[in-house]
């Protein structure tokens, strides 16, 4: 794409991801069902905390767009190496694992990670927009510029860590109030659920590799750093 037709979608994904952001964490608190505990508002949920993470990344990559525009290449170098380290290690990884894990388990069992009760409180449109566009939009990036991946082991601890402050905040969200954030962690024992953990770690890594398998087919090897 030119640069300039990519600041144009940059600048409409942005718009878009924080429209939704912000629906969804204004949504009144007297409308939760009781199954939805209050402690850690919106912000305990991946989903959630994937829909800014959406809006940071696409907010990066638009401003990298402008100041590619008007020629402040110094600047927009910068504001392109937080892009695309954005978005090998955080925004597509993480945006696949929220949608394929989350319809996966709805469709076995919806109750353990979206009761029915939600449906009177969010609205379809909005659980898509949450749950399934997060997916064509992270297959869209890739297939319209490449991404200049980090080494792998730089690329896989980045993304452990951030895995591990989730699972830490999960877990003291639990220490706190006695109920798990997805009731689905309920059916666990504790040894259980360390294997759930990793199980989903070593999820979230195959997704991390398969973008830059999707970016190194398209793109070709020279966009990749060396290792």
């Amino acid at each position: 794409m030119e640069i300039s037709t990519l600041a144009v979608y940059h600048c409409l994904a942005f718009v878009w991801y924080f429209f939704i952001s912000y629906s969804v964490t204004n949504i009144r608190t007297e409308e939760r069902p009781s199954e939805v505990f209050f402690y850690g508002g919106q912000w305990k949920y991946l989903t959630v905390l994937n829909l800014v993470l959406q809006a940071v990344f696409y907010g990066v990559s638009f401003l990298a767009d402008v100041l590619r525009l008007i020629k402040k290449l110094r600047c927009a170098k910068c504001a392109v190496s937080s892009r695309d380290l954005l978005f090998s290690v955080l925004a597509f990884p993480v945006s696949t694992f929220v949608s394929i894990s989350f319809w996966t388990l709805y469709s076995y069992n919806r109750e353990l990670v979206y009761p029915k009760s939600l449906d009177g409180v969010i609205p379809l449109w909005l659980n898509h927009a949450m749950h399934t566009a997060i997916l064509p939009f992270a297959v869209l990036e890739i297939l319209a510029l490449p991404h200049r991946y980090p080494a792998k082991k730089k690329g896989l601890i980045l993304l452990g860590f951030v895995s591990f402050l989730y699972i830490s905040w999960v877990l003291w969200i639990y220490s706190v109030t006695g109920e798990w954030v997805y009731p689905l962690f309920a059916l666990f024992s504790p040894a259980g659920l360390a294997a759930f953990f990793a199980i989903s770690l070593a999820i979230i890594i195959s997704f991390y590799n398969f973008g830059e398998f999707l970016n190194r087919i398209i793109w070709g090897q020279s966009k990749k750093k060396k290792k």
